[in-house]
């Protein structure tokens, strides 16, 4: 029995016991965020006062040693499950301020080989296990069918769903054989979504059919595989969860993922502090109604504070106490939760120091169309692209692997081709995109200085789909820096 239920009468009133037993387990369900690289007190607090655990962001890292005395810190005022997103590529946490030295998902699956995926996982798990974190929120087994889909991209593996499958589950055994526990996301699929869940619902429009035979397969496959954990997505499927987000969904998380697929794991709600939930129900009531719905832990993003965390947990509390939500719901996450919290606890082994896997699987998934020469006085222009929210402002480019090369970074609507060309008179021209098929005005920039400069080099470090012209065209599948660096080897070798 609950310290709650022991406390409360069978009118509804809550005895003290009973009301510190309830906020206890509403607490439980939360993993919070803070600002800065050490821990503040009031997220202790939170933490003796029963907090689930924490989602860590680039802002809280500074390097490998930082990280480990803040995950020590945490750990030393509970038990909480440690999380970040560390999916290699271009979204990762660790590397947030350089850059990451694994290649994503869309490198490794251009390469396709299962055991290489396994080893990069692994590796990034043993980064994550030195570093304390316990949780990884990866990897992403979304298969990617739509093109423009402005969210996902290179950080799946491709769109075809046996090739994701097998990678997801590659990805699965590499992370917990580290003793970090996988996160598969993002359920029930988000690759066919030309909408970004950060700003909106976004909607895949399936027949039941249909998300079996793609979107689910992944899935299926990972939960066979024995992940630990899955994080729903704010995306609503009109025949299975009707107008709502499947977060907030029974029928997607209890009826589908619990009981048809026998997921018994722990569900991570992506972020709520996203407008695919704040701008519908609200921060506390999205909380409430994804526990509802089968979650049983709450990702509350990077944005909300104390103040808001704490209205977080009174409106679960409240819910709990008006019949909005079981509480026999709370206690079954807090069992799910147990035994995850044991599964962090078995023996492991010592992680290994030093992996060079990383730059191996990018120089492997690098596919070239020409010649890439010897650069002669090289001029590089890199363009920009917006950063996604999920990505961040992760630093990318050339500049660490060409030291020697003149580079100019442009925003493409205000490039002036015929001044760029000027300066690259007489000099080797190498032009680099991200995603450029999803960037009319990236297209038109590299369109121009191909015009005048037909033996160009274009490097697309997004999805390669866009293919102009050029004399020679690389494609890294990612803007990691091991795929920037895969890549400036081509101009040496």
């Amino acid at each position: 029995m609950s310290e709650f239920s022991a406390g409360a009468s069978s009118q509804g009133e809550f005895s003290v016991d009973g009301d510190r037993g309830l906020h206890r387990l509403a607490a439980g369900t939360l993993l919070a965020a803070f600002p800065g690289t050490t821990a503040p007190d009031w997220i202790l607090d939170e933490l003796a006062g029963g907090l689930g655990g924490v989602t860590l962001f680039g802002f809280n890292v500074e390097g490998p040693e930082q990280l480990l005395a803040l995950t020590s810190r945490l750990r030393g005022a509970g038990d909480p499950v440690i999380s970040l997103d560390e999916e290699g590529g271009d979204v990762t946490r660790l590397a947030y301020h350089v850059g990451s030295p694994y290649p994503g998902n869309a490198a490794l699956g251009a390469v396709d080989d299962v055991e290489l995926t396994r080893r990069v996982y692994r590796a990034i798990g043993d980064d994550l296990a030195r570093c304390g974190i316990n949780l990884d929120m990866a990897p992403d087994a979304d298969v990617n069918t739509a093109d423009d889909n402005p969210v996902i991209g290179t950080r799946s593996f491709g769109s075809d769903p046996g090739l994701v499958s097998r990678h997801t589950v590659a990805a699965v055994a590499g992370l917990q054989d580290a003793g970090v526990a996988a996160c598969v996301k993002h359920f029930p699929g988000h690759g066919a979504t030309r909408q970004d869940s950060h700003l909106e619902i976004p909607m895949v429009d399936v027949s039941r059919e249909v998300l079996w035979e793609r979107e689910l397969v992944p899935f299926r496959a990972a939960i066979e595989a024995g992940t630990k954990s899955v994080m729903t997505a704010h995306v609503r499927v009109p025949y299975l969860t009707g107008t709502d987000p499947a977060t907030l969904s029974a029928p997607a998380l209890t009826e589908l993922l619990r009981g048809e697929l026998g997921f018994d794991g722990v569900v991570i709600s992506d972020a709520l502090d996203m407008h695919a939930i704040t701008k519908s129900v609200g921060l506390g009531g999205g909380a409430v109604l994804s526990l509802a719905a089968g979650s049983d832990l709450l990702c509350l993003g990077p944005l909300p504070t104390r103040e808001q965390i704490q209205e977080v947990k009174a409106e679960i509390v409240a819910a709990v106490r008006d019949g909005r939500l079981p509480l026999a719901r709370l206690e079954e996450s807090a069992e799910r939760v147990a035994r995850l919290r044991g599964w962090f606890s078995l023996p492991r082994e010592v992680p290994r120091d030093g992996n060079v896997i990383g730059l191996t699987a990018a120089r492997r998934a690098v596919s070239v169309s020409g010649t890439a020469a010897p650069l002669v006085n090289p001029f590089v222009v890199e363009v920009e692209t917006p950063p996604t929210i999920a990505v961040g402002d992760v630093p990318w480019g050339f500049a660490p692997w060409l030291p020697d090369a003149e580079i100019a970074r442009v925003k493409p609507d205000d490039a002036d081709a015929t001044s760029l060309l000027e300066r690259a008179i007489g000099r080797s021209l190498v032009i680099v995109v991200k995603d450029a098929h999803r960037h009319r005005a990236s297209q038109d920039i590299v369109s121009a200085l191909l015009a005048g400069r037909p033996d160009a080099t274009v490097v697309e470090m997004g999805l390669p789909i866009w293919r102009p012209p050029a004399a020679t065209y690389i494609a890294t599948y990612g803007a990691a820096r091991a795929n920037a660096q895969a890549a400036a080897e081509l101009f040496s070798a």
